[in-house]
């Protein structure tokens, strides 16, 4: 029977010579880098793990100076930062001409987001895009109202970092080129330029282009509701560090900045780091190497513990209760 027949796909060239060379390729080099993220975390967790045992003396006294209304109030901090998010995301979406509602929105992104803690981070663009389809919006619209959601992200955590440069300058400055980051960033903020690249990106998805330009108040909007996110995660930061006696002398007010601050870049550094799940270990640095020009080291670092688990139970929680919450009501329409 012919290939026609059978409607198989026509193979490659080289399958006829070397038969199965081509998907063999594909199969190790897939292989190789599954294992190669796999190694890269597990070292990261290793030497996490080596330093919260070499410093256990002061992890666990820091751990027990946090009173348990602390660790609420600070818990609460961070499941508004985390309920503020989805308005981004929203945002940018009805900007593109597709609406949903608070609830509905906030189902697609948060629980989108857990896709984050899988390597590579794709997982969290592809379940949003599933998550937006269920709800009448197209793949295309998601995928680049999460993109805009993520650039904007970037530069509003950056311009939050900036209040938290003096400790990097001073204990860890091989962070800093991050900041290179941000003027780019504030330049291609511009409505028209914006929306050239969205329309660049919509010609390479083979999508028509926007029937209108991006509006400089959804941006600003946008960025004003990062910019809260980032407040709510260093108070998150601060209420932790404010109960230790090593920052009783220190202004309050100066070590909330310095706490938004570092927060603020440290969300940065986790996207960066997209090989790795969450962030993990890249987040951390930027935590411990902040508080570190407050604190002595080992409390730095079991605070940047006790951050990473208060995140991870509330955005499993917050996930959770959106999708209890919200139900497909335009299941079937939309682009594909």
């Amino acid at each position: 029977m012919t290939e026609g027949a059978t409607g198989s796909a026509p193979q490659p060239a080289t399958a006829g010579v070397f038969p199965g060379a081509v998907s063999a390729r594909g199969t190790w080099r897939a292989r190789l880098i599954s294992w190669g993220r796999r190694l890269v975390v597990l070292a990261i967790v290793g030497y996490a793990t080596y330093q919260v045992v070499s410093q256990w003396h002061q992890v666990s006294h820091t751990l027990s100076q946090l009173p348990w209304l602390r660790l609420v109030l600070s818990s609460a901090a961070v499941t508004a930062g985390v309920l503020f998010s989805p308005l981004v995301w929203q945002a940018m979406l009805d900007d593109l001409g597709s609406h949903v509602r608070v609830r509905e929105a906030s189902k697609i992104y948060l629980v989108g987001q857990l896709g984050k803690y899988v390597p590579g981070s794709v997982m969290a663009l592809l379940l949003q895009m599933e998550l937006a389809r269920s709800f009448g919006v197209s793949r295309a619209r998601s995928l680049i109202a999460s993109v805009l959601t993520a650039g904007v992200a970037v530069i509003a955590s950056l311009l939050a970092g900036t209040l938290a440069l003096p400790a990097l300058v001073r204990n860890e400055r091989t962070v800093l080129w991050l900041f290179m980051l941000l003027p780019i960033g504030l330049v291609l903020l511009h409505p028209r330029l914006l929306t050239f690249v969205v329309d660049t990106l919509l010609s390479v998805l083979r999508r028509e282009p926007l029937s209108r330009r991006l509006s400089g108040r959804a941006i600003g909007r946008a960025t004003g509701v990062c910019l809260l996110v980032y407040v709510c995660y260093g108070l998150h930061l601060y209420v932790l560090a404010g109960s230790l006696d090593a920052t009783r002398h220190m202004h309050g007010g100066l070590l909330l900045l310095l706490c938004v601050g570092a927060m603020g870049l440290a969300m940065t550094a986790g996207l960066v780091a997209f090989i790795l799940p969450s962030g993990i270990g890249a987040r951390e640095l930027i935590v411990v190497a902040a508080l570190s020009a407050v604190l002595p080291y080992g409390q730095a670092l079991a605070l940047a513990v006790v951050s990473r688990l208060s995140f991870t139970v509330v955005e499993l929680a917050t996930a959770g209760t959106a999708a209890l919450m919200a139900r497909p009501s335009t299941c079937g329409r939309g682009e594909p």
